[in-house]
């Protein structure tokens, strides 16, 4: 079969790799689908992750039709449709440094369990739409962290396939109010067309002040803050860090799930004065198959995080293109 290997550092290439060997306790799923996450330019960019340096597998954001059973599987059946989880892998994490990668035509599904490593989807399900189960697992993560109820105003910061998912997640979960700020319109609109609120173009608006507007004014030592109460940075800029601390009130919390590859200076003093809580997240330890309740029941929704989709015989410029900055939201791989 083929499959698309780092070759060495800024080199990819579509190789023959050996047909995989169907175990009893394995599932072998034709792919259908699969999205390039950013951080698959970084492991371009550095020819790969140990111990698969120069020969690493990519994709993890995979979909796909199951085609063979092993004898000893059970809850899984040839045609089903499915999503996979890439960390439940025993030969490490699928397209992520492990034995395997997704951006292939076959994925091999070691110790395959329903609702641990795989799950099955309706037939209905367009493929690429299912392919973003990996990534809005890992926005349900990040929404998660920050504990929303109800009762929260909320602020997402970035309107990336990461916030466009935490936006829908948000809104599922019942938050009364979701503002999402970014600087690209056309992401603000898909932003309202997922479900948010408002949006505020933090180019040409005080994103502080139509906080206020949209959130009132909060309770803090000092004025000036917003009533917001959860602010979620999926953008990955110091100023985002720096313009919700500034904003954030008494008790406000701050979710960061974006990558920041430089270290960002926050003022202390605000966080101990005003109680703010700063927690991280990282992956998805326990969504990865929560978010695909919803995925199913709001498809069309997800569907609109999708900007661009190539044909695996066309993944080099897939590649190129998810990697370009500006160039796309989310880029998804289709097979035939």
């Amino acid at each position: 079969m083929k499959a698309t290997i780092v070759t060495g550092p800024g080199q990819t290439d579509v190789v023959d790799v050996a047909d995989p060997e169907v175990k009893p306790a394995d599932v072998l799923v034709k792919i259908k689908a699969c999205g390039i996450c950013g951080s698959d330019a970084l492991y371009i960019s550095m020819g790969g992750l140990p111990p698969h340096q120069g020969r690493m597998a990519l994709g993890h954001e995979p979909a796909g039709e199951v085609v063979e059973v092993g004898r000893d599987v059970t809850g899984i059946n040839v045609g089903d449709h499915v999503v996979i989880n890439p960390i439940g892998a025993p030969s490490g994490i699928i397209g992520n440094g492990g034995a395997t990668g997704a951006l292939a035509e076959y994925l091999l599904v070691e110790n395959a369990v329903r609702g641990q490593n795989l799950e099955v989807i309706p037939a209905e399900i367009p493929f690429e739409v299912a392919a973003l189960n990996e990534p809005m697992a890992v926005a349900r993560h990040g929404v998660n962290q920050t504990k929303p109820t109800p009762a929260d105003k909320v602020a997402v910061f970035g309107a990336g396939p990461i916030g466009l998912g935490a936006t829908i997640a948000y809104k599922a979960l019942g938050v009364s109010h979701v503002t999402v700020v970014d600087l690209i319109g056309s992401r603000l609109e898909k932003a309202l067309t997922v479900g948010a609120d408002a949006v505020i173009n933090a180019g040409d608006e005080d994103v502080a002040k139509r906080l206020i507007e949209l959130h009132g004014t909060g309770d803090a030592l000092w004025p000036g803050k917003s009533g917001t109460t959860i602010y979620l940075d999926a953008a990955g800029a110091p100023s985002v860090i720096n313009t919700a601390l500034a904003t954030a009130q008494r008790g406000a919390r701050l979710g960061v799930v974006a990558v920041h590859k430089e270290p960002v200076p926050v003022d202390l003093i605000n966080i101990m004065a005003n109680e703010i809580t700063v927690v991280g997240s990282m992956g998805y330890p326990t969504e990865i198959f929560e978010v695909t309740k919803d995925l199913v029941t709001s498809w069309e929704k997800y569907a609109v995080i999708v900007s661009h989709t190539f044909g695996f015989d066309e993944v080099q410029d897939a590649l190129r293109t998810a990697t370009t900055p500006g160039a796309a939201d989310k880029v998804v791989v289709t097979f035939d």
